[in-house]
């Protein structure tokens, strides 16, 4: 009998082991779903020259940065419900902040219910389906109970205690959509976004070993825009400037399209530059809390096995047109950041020039974790291929509304829903069908979108496909 030797054991261990391995399932992408309240693109890896974001510029480089991606209504409960279900408005039958999308789709299975459903630990922190700001913060707001097994409602000291230190400038204004802010001395950890990511953080080390959801919904930089004073600091008021603006903007189209009147709320341009200011620091306190959480994976070593989502509910107006803050189809706030990093995603450091919306998040996180979608649910698309390429052939359009309610009268209608497509070049936006008017913009020509062309006769055959595919669209997705 032959002698067995120490590599002779060893191989034939590793003989034995070899069908078990073959046969082993590889492990599950886990999914780092991060949102950010009320941000437009106002970022270093944007292109903005001011704003200081380093650890969303960090995310950037590790993935593919999109360039062109809108949200389906810009308000944060209506866009979150379109996101969250991949379901259009119109289907949610969310168009408000009170709706809540199991009325209309009680069946629906959500982004998070899914991976629950394939064997994921789903969890969030903070605000990922809407609830009010700041009054809502720490409760459960409308959450969605079958999308998570642990919610954590974090409340920090700039909810608890120092709204009544907020210098105001739109007194008339209820809180959660009033131009207000405070520079804290409070340091990070005690803020509740600074609570949100260590809550985040935890749940990171805790699953570390299983595949795992996580969604980190950030409440900065949404108003009131409190941050502690050091990220005030990074912002010199001397540095900044307030929108260019004329009274002749407010004319350029249909009333229904403005939401701010008068202009800019009657501020000063001294009120504006503080309050741009306010929201700067804001954008760079939420950024330091995503550096917290990218750092973990990185010291959890799960960087690589896991797929990065950043996200904005809705963009945000900061006088462009006299307007601020959102429920416009404007581009300043249907305009939204995405970026997408990490595992799955093979062009790294790229930006994508392509037209998306958030209605694609939804198939592409089933698509990159191989999760089966629910079959006729979804309205978007897998951005799969222009995370491979970002320059690849695609001519999808992204459609955003948005719902005027007005007070009863009998000559002039009490609801107003403006429809909005835009694609790589231009945006065509109606108004009760344009029985109340539209808009053609070209932004290769007018990026601030201070020409309207819907009755220019040389872009009329323009307009019309425009409309054709718009109207084609939204009955699609009804």
């Amino acid at each position: 009998m032959p002698t067995l030797t120490r590599r002779t054991l060893l191989a034939a261990g590793a003989a034995a082991l070899a069908p078990a391995l073959i046969g082993a399932a590889p492990r599950k992408r886990n999914v780092l779903f991060i949102a950010s309240d009320d941000l437009n693109n106002s970022l270093g890896c944007y292109g903005d020259p001011l704003v200081q974001s380093p650890n969303i510029d960090r995310l950037a480089r590790m993935g593919v940065r999109f360039d062109r991606s809108y949200c389906q209504f810009p308000f944060c409960g209506p866009s979150r419900a379109s996101l969250m279900t991949g379901m259009a408005p119109d289907k949610t039958r969310v168009w408000d902040l009170q709706a809540n999308f199991r009325t209309a789709q009680p069946d629906a299975i959500t982004l998070p219910q899914l991976f629950r459903q394939n064997g994921y630990f789903t969890a969030r922190a903070g605000k990922i389906y809407h609830y009010g700001v700041p009054d809502d913060i720490g409760t459960n707001g409308m959450d969605d109970k079958p999308s998570w097994q642990q919610v954590v409602n974090p409340n920090g000291v700039d909810h608890t205690k120092e709204e009544p230190l907020l210098t105001v400038h739109t007194p008339t204004r209820a809180i959660g959509s009033s131009l207000a802010f405070h520079a804290s001395a409070a340091p990070d950890n005690l803020h509740t976004d600074g609570l949100l990511a260590e809550a985040v953080i935890g749940m990171m080390e805790q699953h570390r070993s299983e595949p795992f959801f996580i969604g980190a919904g950030f409440y900065r930089p949404h108003v009131p825009f409190i941050a502690p004073s050091k990220y005030f600091d990074l912002y010199p008021l001397e540095k900044i400037e307030a929108r260019p603006f004329k009274d002749s903007d407010m004319t350029i189209a249909p009333e229904w399209a403005f939401f701010t009147k008068p202009a800019n709320w009657g501020l000063s341009v001294l009120q504006r530059r503080e309050a741009i200011r306010a929201y700067y620091a804001s954008i760079s306190f939420m950024d330091a809390q995503v550096g917290r959480l990218l750092d973990t994976l990185d010291r959890l070593k799960l960087t690589e096995n896991t797929t990065i989502v950043f996200w904005g509910d809705n963009g945000y107006q900061l006088g462009e047109h006299g307007q601020w803050m959102k429920q416009t189809v404007f581009e300043a706030a249907a305009r939204v950041p995405v970026i997408i990093g990490g595992a799955g995603v093979s062009a790294r450091g790229r930006g994508c020039g392509r037209t998306v919306e958030l209605l694609d998040l939804y198939p592409t996180l089933a698509d990159l974790c191989n999760l089966s979608a629910p079959p006729g649910q979804l309205a978007g698309k897998s951005l799969r291929p222009l995370l491979k390429n970002p320059a690849a052939a695609w001519d999808r359009p992204a459609i955003s509304q948005v719902l005027r309610t007005l007070p009863a009268s009998p000559s002039r209608p009490t609801r107003v829903m403006g429809y909005s497509l835009r694609n790589e070049r231009y945006r065509y936006s109606q108004w009760n069908e344009g029985a109340l008017g539209e808009e053609l913009y070209d932004y290769q020509n007018d990026p601030a979108e201070l020409h309207d062309l819907s009755r220019d006769e040389r872009h009329l055959a323009l307009k019309a496909s425009l409309r054709d595919r718009l109207i084609k669209i939204i009955a699609a997705r009804q």
